[in-house]
């Protein structure tokens, strides 16, 4: 693995841009990671295991989920049972794209200016390489993700980004539901450990439509949800007081790749994790060309409410003035 800052090796550099620094660190066992931090927010970017990020999180509070039994643990190709926890990121369809490497290999490291960039080996057999950029505000929680799909091949490829973040179980989260979707109840409902997708699945309880806000309250019947949502966020309140909020571009008038064209998935998986998971457009890259997303993070103090009824427009404002 190659950790780089321009043509320097980043050995034991202490970057500073305002009040933002960048540094080299171990952590969770893993070496060669690197930090940004400010005064309120740090991020940790894993080049070891999948291009990732270890840690999202304000006072010691990491809205990550991290499996820690795997503490400095690398994948080992043929080993099925390999979690890739944490902040991941990965490109579909879900359902037609074939073994992604990248989703679990080693990736190359640098630091641009206040930039730190990962990038994935060469995957010949889908014909891409993966580029990501991670991006902190030096004063605040806003962290930008970027990726990068970029075609290898001497041929078209048809690819789409698929974020599938892990925060931490047990909060409540929040999709905005499509006044116009194509869907009875607003999303639809795979059956856990099939791939069959009920489109009109049954309400339940951990389930709630309130004010155009589809609410997971606790762990549903099954795990994952897609839906249709057009509105370009998404939103978590965590049990340690976190509001965690992610925006995108999310369009109708765009082909997505998922079984539903769908905008969004969630998967809600008992009180251990939340994977919240905004998609994009399936779009065809020609030969040396490459597509983008971004996704704008932030991190908010927001106090849990234990009676799981939250202030939904009190939300919608703080959410609507993030830029």
């Amino acid at each position: 693995m190659k950790v780089l800052f321009g043509c320097m090796s980043l050995l034991s550099m202490h970057l500073a841009f305002g009040q933002l620094t960048i540094q080299k660190s171990e952590f969770f066992g893993y070496p060669n990671c690197i930090v940004l931090q400010n005064k309120t927010t740090k991020v940790v970017v894993d080049p070891n295991v999948g291009g990732r990020l270890l840690y999202y999180g304000q006072q010691g509070n990491n809205i990550l989920f991290e499996n820690r039994d795997l503490d400095g643990k690398l994948w080992k190709e043929g080993d099925p049972t390999f979690e890739v926890s944490g902040g991941r990121f990965d490109i579909g369809p879900a359902q037609t794209t074939t073994f992604r490497k990248s989703f679990f290999n080693t990736w190359e490291a640098e630091i641009r200016n206040d930039t730190v960039r990962l990038t994935s080996p060469k995957d010949h057999d889908l014909g891409i390489q993966l580029v990501r950029d991670f991006i902190l505000d030096p004063e605040t929680s806003k962290l930008t993700c970027i990726q990068h799909i970029k075609n290898i091949s001497n041929s078209p490829k048809r690819f789409a980004h698929w974020s599938r973040t892990f925060a931490e179980g047990g909060g409540i989260c929040l999709v905005p539901m499509n006044p116009h979707s194509r869907l009875p109840m607003g999303y639809a409902m795979y059956l856990y450990g099939t791939k069959t997708l009920d489109f009109n699945p049954k309400k339940e309880e951990n389930l709630r439509l309130r004010d155009g806000i589809l609410e997971f309250l606790g762990p549903p019947s099954n795990p994952k949800f897609v839906m249709d949502s057009n509105e370009g966020w998404l939103a978590y309140i965590s049990r340690d007081d976190q509001l965690f909020v992610k925006k995108f571009e999310a369009s109708d008038d765009k082909i997505y790749g998922d079984m539903l064209s769908n905008q969004v998935s969630i998967w809600y998986y008992k009180n251990e994790k939340c994977e919240i998971e905004p998609i994009g457009p399936l779009e065809f890259i020609q030969p040396g060309q490459q597509i983008s997303f971004t996704e704008k993070w932030w991190l908010l103090d927001y106090t849990y409410p234990e009676d799981k009824k939250a202030n939904l427009p009190e939300l919608l404002t703080l959410i609507k003035n993030l830029n």
